[in-house]
């Protein structure tokens, strides 16, 4: 950064951040654009209005594969062109130099004229390919900007701050939709046989939210909202949008009140797209979704497709407010955006879905996922310093979206829930069209509830981790202590430093205490019955909370005084708190076993997941040890599977629907007789033609039980299901056979799951699906990795670093491993290559990987003793 009136350089070094100058700043964008399905190049012009901040002689914009034409500078009445140009690949940014001065306090516009290259990584404006009803490959032009790649779009000013209006023109085929921001103005025929599409000005945005598409598209339409809703889809699959497009309607509504202001735009489009790297992205009045995640097919379709798609949909448009209409400031303040987002989602889902009971499933769902990434020594604060473009993709992850959200919801509690919508309402009206930072949440919220929320929540946003509280119980009084929580049980004195606000939700036969809190390292709380008590109500905050044993066992036979959520809630502890060595697995496994009369579906999830995490961290061991897993797996659930059975009748509660699924699931998984022999003539009777004959809330164990016990480890189930993946009647059909196909350990289908992942047949954006099912099984994870290491350079090339599909990738294909001898062996391969892009990826994954190692290393023989006193292994086979 330079001193005196001329400002010059590409970026500014603020706060640490590769930022632009700041000589000059964006009001108003006015863009041409011109794709080509031929050449797959599309010709553009943009004329950016600048209002000149100091004198200058130069300006400087963002920009990545976008070859320049021409630019010119006009201001004052007289037009100038640059004497020099200087591209720096490295902060991504063209600087131009001209001749004179530009006079500060001047109104200046640039104009540029570009051609930019429709890539197919799914970033920026970028090409997306499906085969129509005749088995064609036909293309639509989209977009994708967020975080950092409208600047591979067009020459722009690439930051959330800058914020300015767009007019934005598609010039296309004539039979072709074209779709922006906001609704048409105008539209002509032009002499070529193509058409001109304008559309209104946006209001003032940043660039991440711009998106136009041009396609041959069909819609939906909804008008239950003041706005029209429409859903657009590939011809032929468009009458699938009609549940998208009423729930968006009902929910824009609901926000609309919720918030206390209105939608600012005048139409909401939602797009089903063939290639997409995310699940959805929120481009203000033209959301783009996964196609899985938007179309919903209820005669085909599972329940938690649904569940899904009305997740992803409310989450989405709730952004058009907490995003879009009020913007974090930098990229740091992500969580903004996601973690408020993702607590609206749940808030409106249940609102609109009470009987999906979806605050007890949040505890075994995002709760579950931020404690569980946030466990580990390489997670991150949830206000993570960003300073490079390359960091900033990896913030996308369970801390921005489900911490976030799972403090949103804490503080939410503490205050209630009407005071926190007023704080929000308050903090949206304030900031509306401008940008914030975490402390203008914090303020609005204090405002609102006269109480002094940063002081309690800024420890929580700023610091890395959360506490384990130990409860130690003298007579009628609880000593708790708070410490760093990490998973891989090594706290090191100085990372355990931080004291949390502690919110203890206290619960006792009287009822919740919302208002007791702590912030020191320990303290004593006195109970008035010191007979029945429970830490962390409902589990709304976040930390985990370790008993003594006698109380855990008490609390495991409390079922009546406690909420699903507390239940569930015990469960995650113990079973995050066994990983850890702070109790012994052998614990954990007769809190499970003690759960044989259980009735709730949320409940069960969390037993069949603590049963998962310890066959994962046990994969390697003797067979014998693993083979006594699943035979626990069947004695718990095999009887309440046999029970409600896993015949779908009409009238099944949603909860019942789930939880038939559920236990036919896992005992099949454990190798229950009857309900492997039950998968198999369904599968059988699929194969032979009735399409009919699986459920679709039962497809995807289906798949995965006749995988397992099918003849040579499901060698012709294989191909069976490979073929519903080549053509399935619905997206959602074909991906559930997708991610079902590494399911199987025989060797010849390992290495044609693997196969076709890289042959064409598999699009980028579902990679990561069929390697996800090889990690169910050691021949599956080591094949994987085998594979991962000689096809790096193919898989860099598929999905560049600079995207985000890598670092998952990268988790996938090292975190099935449970040994040090492992994470040496990743740890050498990746010596000598480029981290760039899954740096934090690779290092949570490793750290996972010690957890594990840890885990097995200390509590190897505690659960041999256990699975052998209990039967379900043989002293002579261990």
């Amino acid at each position: 950064m330079c001193c005196g009136n001329d400002s010059s350089g590409s970026v500014d070094i603020t706060q640490g951040r590769e930022v632009l100058p700041g000589n000059v700043k964006p009001t108003h964008y006015a863009v041409e654009l011109e794709p080509s399905f031929e050449t797959f190049k599309y010709d553009g012009t943009v004329t950016i209005d600048l209002a000149v901040v100091k004198n200058s002689t130069t300006v400087a914009v963002n920009l990545i594969d976008i070859d320049i034409k021409e630019v010119s500078l006009e201001y004052n009445g007289s037009s100038h062109s640059p004497t020099d140009s200087s591209h720096d690949e490295e902060t991504q940014t063209i600087t131009w130099t001209f001749e004179e001065t530009i006079p500060e306090d001047t109104q200046a516009s640039l104009t540029i004229k570009f051609q930019g290259f429709l890539n197919d990584n799914m970033a920026g404006f970028y090409r997306s390919s499906y085969k129509d009803e005749e088995g064609n490959i036909k293309y639509m032009a989209t977009t994708q900007m967020e975080p950092t790649d409208a600047r591979r779009a067009l020459p722009c000013f690439d930051q959330p701050d800058l914020k300015a209006t767009w007019d934005v023109t598609l010039i296309c085929d004539k039979n072709l939709t074209a779709l922006s921001n906001m609704d048409v103005k105008e539209e002509k025929e032009l002499d070529n046989g193509k058409k001109s599409v304008s559309f209104n000005r946006s209001p003032k945005m940043s660039t991440y939210l711009l998106a136009f598409i041009v396609g041959d598209l069909r819609f939906v339409e909804n008008n239950d909202f003041r706005v029209p809703i429409r859903v657009y889809a590939t011809p032929g699959s468009e009458h699938h949008g009609l549940f998208s497009a009423e729930l968006a309607a009902k929910t824009l509504e609901f926000y609309d009140k919720t918030f206390d202001y209105p939608y600012p735009l005048p139409k909401m489009d939602m797009v089903a797209i063939p290639d997409f790297s995310a699940g959805a992205m929120e481009n203000w009045g033209l959301v783009t979704y996964r196609v899985v995640d938007l179309l919903y097919d209820e005669k085909t379709a599972a329940l938690d497709r649904k569940q899904r798609i009305a997740e992803v949909v409310q989450h989405e448009l709730a952004h058009q407010w907490f995003g879009n209409l009020v913007t974090m400031d930098f990229w740091e303040g992500l969580w903004l955006n996601e973690g408020f987002a993702t607590w609206m989602s749940w808030y409106s889902g249940n609102k609109f879905y009470p009987q999906w009971k979806v605050w007890e499933s949040y505890v075994t769902d995002s709760y579950a996922g931020a404690l569980g990434l946030d466990g580990l020594r390489s997670s991150h604060p949830i206000e993570v310093p960003v300073k490079k473009v390359s960091e900033i993709n990896q913030i996308f992850d369970s801390i921005s979206y489900l911490k976030g959200s799972s403090i949103l919801r804490m503080i939410s509690v503490y205050l209630g829930e009407d005071v926190f919508l007023e704080g929000v309402r308050r903090y949206l009206r304030k900031h509306a069209y401008g940008n914030t930072q975490t402390g203008d949440l914090w303020a609005a919220l204090s405002d609102a509830s006269g109480k002094h929320v940063e002081s309690d929540m800024a420890t929580w946003t700023k610091k890395i981790g959360y506490p384990v509280i130990t409860v130690e119980e003298q007579g009628s009084k609880l000593h708790l202590t708070q410490n760093r929580y990490l998973r891989t049980a090594d706290v090191k004195p100085e990372e355990d430093e931080t004291l949390w606000p502690i919110f203890l939700g206290l619960r006792t036969k009287s009822g919740i205490a919302d208002n007791l809190t702590f912030k020191t390292r320990d303290t004593t709380i006195e109970l008035d019955d010191p007979e029945f008590y429970k830490l962390n109500a409902n589990h709304t905050g976040v930390y985990r909370t370790l008993y003594p044993p006698e109380r855990l066992a008490k609390l495991g036979q409390a079922a009546d005084l406690l909420s699903v959520e507390d239940r569930a809630g015990l469960l995650g502890d113990a079973g995050a708190l066994a990983t850890s060595g702070y109790q012994k697995t052998s614990g954990l496994l007769d809190l499970l076993v003690g759960l044989k009369n259980e009735k709730e579906y949320i409940v069960w999830s969390e037993v069949a997941s603590r049963i998962g995490n310890i066959k994962a961290a046990w994969l390697f061991e003797p067979k014998e040890v693993f083979k006594g897993f699943r035979g626990l797996q069947k004695d718990l659930f095999a009887p309440i599977a046999h029970e409600i059975g896993w015949d779908f009748k009409p009238e099944d509660s949603d909860i019942l629907q789930q939880l038939k699924a559920l236990t036919f699931g896992q005992a099949g998984y454990g190798g229950d007789e009857e309900v492997v022999a039950a998968a198999k003539e369904m599968f059988k009777k699929f194969a032979d033609g009735d399409v009919d004959a699986i459920n679709p809330n039962i497809r995807t164990p289906v798949y995965h039980i006749v995988l397992q016990h099918g003849d040579n480890d499901g060698e012709k189930e294989w191909d069976i299901i490979h073929n519903v993946y080549l053509n399935g009647r619905t997206s959602d059909q074909r991906n559930g056979a997708l991610r079902a196909l590494g399911r199987s350990e025989n060797a010849e289908n390992i290495q044609k799951t693997l196969d076709i992942c890289l042959n064409g047949e598999v699009k980028e954006q579902d990679i990561y699906q069929p390697i996800s099912g090889l990690r169910a099984h050691a021949a599956g994870t080591e094949a994987l990795w085998a594979w991962t290491q000689k096809n790096w350079d193919t898989l860099v090339k598929k999905l560049p670093p600079g995207l985000s599909m890598l670092g998952g990738v990268v988790s996938t294909c090292t975190g099935g491993f449970t040994s040090e001898e492992s994470i040496a062996n990743i740890e050498k391969f990746f010596e000598d290559k480029s981290q760039k892009g899954f740096d934090r990826s690779l290092a949570q994954s490793l750290d996972g990987i010690r957890a594990k190692a840890a885990w097995v290393k200390r509590d190897a023989d505690d659960v041999k003793a256990w699975l052998k006193a209990k039967g379900y292994t043989s002293a002579e086979k261990l």
